[in-house]
């Protein structure tokens, strides 16, 4: 038998195509659609203007507005009141319960009135597009978080808190935790990490990069002040200069002080020899170090004033 000739060749291509367009119409119309990329994980806009419950001892849900509730005084007339607030643009994302949507876990802070602030963990996802708070952990009053990350399925928190023999005001041991996100609830699981004193090591293990002058004074775009520290030795770029000193601890947990500065001598142009000066200066008044939602905060204090510079970690570090 011959072959078909290669005139009929474009009569068979045909057909199949109109074979398969006939297959993707019936399929679509049996809702067997290619399925669509998963939507992006809540923004910090949506997750800053959201509802959360879980909070322990407190039955039903707060709503945040610009990432704050506030509740009525407790007593007429009375400025204590109970607070909740999102902490400073804190958000992890990953894909918490392996379907294909990333969750996207904040910190949350509690204030009941008192001298204690109860921080949480809070996971959002999205259900019907929208964004849903549906699992709330505990990390306990004036816990400092160092860092998190979300790693095969399970969300890994490092955190600086008191230790035996420390007051709450001053906590001195880094810890590592792990929970597993199970269906409405976060279940916390051991790592296997013993806890560690804190000192000035646990700057170590990134460059830090310089993002707010005080707690509500970001850094101008274009100035890039940058701070590593290791073996008893800060550095780091100045705006400008490259700078070097060394760093003492103090006696407490998060107290050390930095002593002569060096620098390179190189001129820069306005405003980044400013910027350079004014770190300098600030860092040359050092007096203590803390974590803050993921942020290196390092407090300065000189003839009357003071503050705290807020550096976030190179990204990939």
């Amino acid at each position: 038998m011959r072959p078909p000739s290669s005139s009929h060749t474009p009569l068979v291509g045909f057909a199949l195509a109109l074979l398969l367009a006939a297959l993707d119409i019936g399929r679509a119309a049996a809702g067997g659609s290619a399925p669509h990329p998963p939507a992006a994980p809540p923004s910090l806009t949506e997750l800053k203007n959201l509802s959360y419950a879980g909070f322990v001892g407190a039955a039903g849900s707060v709503t945040l507005v610009d990432g704050r509730y506030e509740g009525e005084p407790y007593a007429a007339g009375a400025a204590a009141r109970r607070t909740v607030t999102f902490a400073r643009d804190f958000r992890v994302t990953g894909d918490l319960d392996g379907d294909g949507q990333e969750e996207a876990v904040v910190l949350l802070a509690e204030n009941t009135g008192g001298s204690g602030t109860f921080d949480y963990l809070a996971v959002v996802t999205r259900k019907d597009g929208k964004p849903v708070n549906v699992a709330t952990a505990p990390l306990g009053d004036r816990v400092q978080l160092r860092a998190a990350r979300i790693e095969g399925r399970r969300l890994l928190v490092d955190v600086v808190r008191a230790g035996p023999g420390d007051a709450m005001c001053c906590p001195g041991e880094l810890a590592s935790r792990a929970w597993d996100f199970a269906g409405d609830k976060l279940v916390e699981v051991a790592t296997g990490v013993p806890p560690q004193q804190l000192s000035l090591a646990a700057l170590a293990d990134a460059e830090w990069v310089l993002r707010w002058w005080d707690w509500d004074e970001p850094v101008p775009e274009g100035i890039e002040v940058t701070l590593t520290m290791e073996g008893g030795r800060v550095a780091g770029r100045a705006a400008c200069n490259r700078y070097f000193a060394t760093a003492t601890p103090g006696r407490a947990p998060g107290e050390f002080g930095v002593g002569a500065i060096g620098s390179t001598k190189m001129a820069c142009p306005e405003p980044r020899m400013a910027a350079e000066a004014r770190f300098l200066e600030q860092l040359g008044a050092a007096a203590s170090y803390s974590f803050l939602a993921g942020q290196l905060a390092i407090g300065w204090s000189k003839d009357g004033r003071g503050g705290a510079m807020l550096f976030e970690r190179r990204p990939g570090d």
